[in-house]
């Protein structure tokens, strides 16, 4: 069962309305468990506690959900709820209410949608009582300063509020009026500018989308993409305001971001790494901590959490980071137990790692890279060579049959230029390896003696690899061969090679057909020339150099098991009515051109996937073709030269451009050409019972030419006068 289908939670949460609160709670638990950011889903669950008048509950629900959904419909449902509840209670409950406003606007007063709270909170402001001139001189301070602050948000309202401004402040002293306007004004003006451009990206986001695993849709990457448009717009400051204001922004912004990509672990890098960058270490640490709390399973974000603590110093956090990524992945846990004793060696030293490494080793679960990644380290960190090689020997009795462990301490002997160990290295593992995971283990061995052998050492490994190799080949006598392909792949060096590209692609395919002679034609691979499939250079010695081939030698092959049969019924083709077609203009002015039954023709041609002609082109060819019309049926066709290739897109203006047909015009032309050609044509005889009459009354072969003058004069309604007698 998928907890997380969209369609089903909305269904569920519709026909929770209808229940009562009893039975209600717990399916909206279990809703909000599953979407936790889910802002409409919270605001209807406390809503049902408060139409039953349970506040302390519905205190616990707001609790829950405010910090985390900073949606302005919830926040709203949250400030009427506080006014109810302290309606009865005087100025106390006034003073509750105003307090509330303040926590609303300090997390929400920065939405594009929050102009009404604003213009709420201001009216709410001028409706409290006062008694005294002070208490008066103090309720007016406090509605400048919120008006002040409102006409700085980019919001929808932000032209009336500074209206309201205006009068407001008129109407206290002209005269101060007149400094503190021409003051504001050109923040407001700014404010203003910005509410236009921060328009445009809010605009692309879906504010009805729940927060679901990444499925990679073209939607989700889409709403991934406009989000990160507008959080980039945000820290770019287009409104020029304080550091401190332009921070809490931002900051919005990116809680807003993750309660629609909450399950992203990238937008909850990026959020605790911006943090970070702006000097905020301990908000950082604080967004990692929420990041491994909603995404437990990521592995990354908790080796990111972990760098992040120990980069600021704070080594037993950043352990016990490690110590739980090894606790939750006890049977897989091999890179934790690698990246663990990394960081044992930068943080505690040599013996910290080399105990834990001793400790791990014994492990059922440890696979041969701990022993790699611990060699290794001990080689270039430590500088001992000695301890390093002891660990591999130790790690050899256990992994010889790992060709991947035999290569890493193969290129680790090279590396001391050893060359004798790792001589008598491949010569142990190939004795024990069965022949099929035996390649690599061969492709590497060549390669040694390429480079530290001589001639005949490189020969007689090339030949005792076909030998072995040649087990699992059908053929084993071509298989034994020496091709020149052979000596391509002893003969390069890096992105070097001793033949072209051309010829490359050539003995690739001639030693692919070789090795599969034998083998029954598949006709999804034996392709013709042109499209040929290579052989893959990992199966033929090139090894580590596939990488480097020429770019012409890469030739990729399908993967016939996927292919399946082409049946046009399976799907429909393009479904074009006479109001809206679903086309693109360009087209839908070329259907209007065209006949009612060319038109019904197109329309019922079935789908097809792959790549598509140029339809201008097409077009273009077809109406300036000589097509065969009624007067030229019987007579020798002469050849239509067909446009020249610059003609391909019709004729041209003096600036070069394509100079489209007149619209109207000639349609009309085209409908009187079509009417005259069907008029025409429904004059035309059954050529075929012409020839049968002919044949019953005898016509010879003399009296065929008059018999062709007859059916060429009544093709043009005419009567001949062969034709009469």
């Amino acid at each position: 069962m998928d907890i997380y289908n969209v369609e089903a939670a909305e269904i569920l949460a519709h026909e929770t309305l209808n229940l009562p609160i009893g039975e209600a709670a717990p399916i909206y638990e279990k809703l909000l468990a599953t979407f936790p950011t889910a802002a409409k889903y919270w605001k209807q669950y406390v809503e049902s506690y408060i139409v039953t008048n349970d506040e302390e509950t519905a205190k616990q629900i707001f609790s829950r959900c405010l910090l985390t959904c900073p949606h302005i419909n919830l926040w709203r449902c949250y400030i009427n709820f506080i006014k109810k509840v302290n309606s009865k209670r005087g100025s106390e409950g006034l003073e509750e209410t105003k307090k509330a406003f303040d926590f609303m606007l300090n997390y929400v007063g920065n939405d594009v949608a929050s102009g009404p709270v604003w213009m709420e909170y201001i009216a709410f402001l001028k409706s409290m009582p006062v008694m005294t001139p002070q208490e008066e001189s103090h309720r007016m301070t406090t509605i400048r300063k919120v008006y002040q602050k409102a006409i700085l948000v980019p919001t929808s309202h932000v032209e009336q509020l500074w209206k309201d401004y205006d009068n407001f402040e008129n109407s206290v002293s002209r005269t101060l009026a007149k400094g503190l306007l021409s003051e504001y004004q050109p923040k407001f003006n700014s404010a203003k500018a910005v509410y236009r451009e921060r328009k445009k990206y809010i605009d692309d986001i879906d504010w009805s989308m729940l927060a679901i695993p990444s499925t990679g849709s073209y939607k989700e990457e889409q709403q991934c993409l406009a989000w990160k448009r507008l959080l980039t717009f945000e820290k770019g400051n287009p409104q020029r305001i304080d550091a401190t204001a332009a921070n809490r922004r931002i900051t919005f912004t990116y809680e807003q971001c993750l309660m629609y990509l909450y399950h992203h672990p990238d937008v909850w890098y990026d959020y605790a790494m911006w943090h970070a960058k702006n000097g905020s270490t301990d908000s950082a640490i604080k967004i990692f901590q929420r990041a491994v709390k909603a995404l437990p399973g990521s592995e990354v974000l908790k080796y990111a959490f972990a760098e992040l603590e120990e980069s600021v110093g704070a080594i037993q956090p950043a352990k016990t980071i490690y110590e739980s990524l090894i606790a939750e992945n006890a049977s897989m846990s091999s890179l934790a137990h690698i990246q663990f004793i990394r960081f044992l060696r930068r943080t505690e030293g040599i013996e910290a790692a080399r105990k834990y490494f001793l400790e791990v080793r014994k492990l059922p679960s440890c696979t041969y890279h701990v022993y790699v990644a611990y060699a290794t380290m001990s080689f270039c960190l430590d500088k001992d060579a000695k301890v390093a090689q002891n660990v591999f020997e130790v790690g050899l009795k256990r992994f010889m049959q790992e060709p991947g462990y035999v290569l890493e301490y193969a290129d680790f002997l090279c590396r001391l230029n050893d060359d004798r160990n790792v001589r008598a290295l491949f010569e142990r593992a190939l004795s024990l390896l069965p022949p099929e995971e035996s390649i690599e283990v061969w492709k590497r061995f060549s390669q040694f003696e390429q480079i530290y052998g001589d001639l005949s050492s490189m020969l007689k490994v090339e030949q005792r690899r076909k030998e072995a190799l040649s087990r699992t080949s059908e053929d084993v006598v071509s298989s034994l061969e020496n091709t020149l392909y052979d000596v391509v792949s002893r003969y390069n060096y890096m992105d070097l090679w001793p033949c072209s590209s051309k010829e490359l692609d050539y003995l690739s395919r001639q030693e692919w057909l070789a090795k599969n002679m034998f083998k029954k034609a598949d006709k999804s691979v034996m392709l013709t020339s042109g499209g040929g499939a290579t052989l893959d250079k990992g199966s033929v010695g090139v090894g580590a150099n596939a990488k480097l081939l020429p770019q012409s030698a890469k030739v990729v092959r399908p993967e016939t098991s996927r292919m399946v049969i082409y049946d046009p019924r399976q799907m429909k083709g393009p479904v074009v009515s006479a109001t809206s077609s679903g086309y693109t203009k360009e087209v839908d002015e070329i259907f209007k051109m065209l006949s009612p039954p060319l038109t019904s023709f197109i329309t019922n041609l079935p789908a097809i996937e792959g790549p598509s002609p140029d339809i201008d082109i097409v077009l273009s060819v077809l109406l300036q073709s000589t097509l065969p019309t009624g007067h030229d049926v019987g007579k020798p066709s002469a050849p239509v030269p067909g446009p020249a290739t610059s003609d391909l897109l019709g004729p041209r203006n003096q600036n070069g451009s394509v100079r489209r047909p007149p619209k109207r015009k000639a349609v009309e032309r085209q409908e009187e050409e079509d009417a005259a050609v069907a008029a025409q044509s429904r004059a035309m005889p059954d050529i075929f019972r012409l020839r049968q009459i002919q044949r019953s009354r005898g016509t010879g072969p003399a009296q065929s030419g008059s018999a062709a003058m007859s059916s060429g004069s009544m093709f043009s309604g005419e009567q001949s006068a062969n034709s009469s007698s």
